[in-house]
């Protein structure tokens, strides 16, 4: 019996204990989801988050900045990832759901790049020289100065925050020309890239390729290029909230933003809104 007692007592006691354990550890989950651009820049700064925090748990999708911003207003994420700032009909959904257009917070740099095969000889292309290829006005590398061949654009898909970027800023608004391939990713647009000489795509920075970023208006998409805003098609990358964040939403969106998240940023080969060293 008295064995019996010293049991119960122990048991007790080890539930006492676990329930308080239980009480007093915080867990926290945040879900994240938009830019096919910034998914590998957003999936590192999660993981060392989450290595810093043990109590967090994040989670990163990507699908586009259109598929971010409907899982945002949807209220199934706590951040869109945005490589392009909201359309009039997303910031009104905003506010009629929150009665507010949000929050935004500029995470990084990216210089917009147009990227050819490396056989290819034309180096250099002017805005207008570009808005004439993706609108089909011009139509083979000779016009350009290279070789006799066909000019193959391709694009980023419909809901990429790219395609709008780039149908804005360098096409004025005009439309693709028709039957144009799409691909969904940074990483496929190069793969294209490098699968055919007379190919010609676009999308986020990305210094560890073979394939060949041209100069536009003879400006070069370097890091300092863009951080000056000297580059012509240099743009921003953001975290969009529905509201003011809190709790660890806002650290880890501030941690995003100071010196150790920024070193990501460049690790990541964007462009971080200060000088940071490795």
């Amino acid at each position: 019996m008295k064995y019996l007692k010293t049991i119960i007592i122990i048991l007790f006691f080890s539930f006492l204990f676990l329930s308080c354990s239980a009480s007093t550890t915080s867990f926290a989950v945040i879900k994240i989801q938009g830019s096919d651009t910034m998914l590998r820049l957003t999936e590192r700064l999660a993981e060392e988050y989450m290595t810093k925090n043990p109590g967090v748990s994040i989670y990163v999708e990507g699908g586009g900045t259109a598929s971010g911003i409907r899982a945002l207003i949807n209220n199934q994420v706590d951040i869109c990832t945005a490589s392009r700032t909201l359309q009039p009909e997303e910031a009104k959904l905003l506010a009629d759901y929150y009665k507010s257009v949000g929050m935004f917070y500029l995470i990084a740099k990216d210089a917009l790049t147009i990227y050819v095969n490396p056989s290819n000889t034309v180096d250099n292309l002017t805005l207008t020289d570009l808005k004439k290829i993706y609108t089909g006005k011009i139509t083979n590398w000779q016009q350009l100065g290279g070789t006799d061949l066909e000019i193959l654009p391709i694009i980023r898909n419909p809901n990429s925050g790219t395609h709008i970027y780039f149908k804005e800023h360098v096409l004025g608004g005009d439309d693709y020309l028709e039957s144009v391939e799409s691909v969904a990713t940074t990483s496929d647009m190069i793969d294209e890239v490098l699968s055919y000489t007379n190919a010609i795509g676009y999308g986020g920075i990305v210094y560890d390729t073979e394939a060949k970023a041209v100069k536009i208006d003879g400006i070069a998409p370097s890091e300092d290029n863009s951080r000056n805003d000297k580059y012509p098609i240099t743009r921003y990358l953001h975290f969009f909230t529905t509201n003011t964040p809190r709790g660890e939403v806002k650290n880890f969106i501030d941690w995003s933003l100071s010196a150790e998240g920024q070193r990501i940023v460049k690790l990541q080969g964007f462009i971080p809104l200060f000088g940071v060293s490795y």
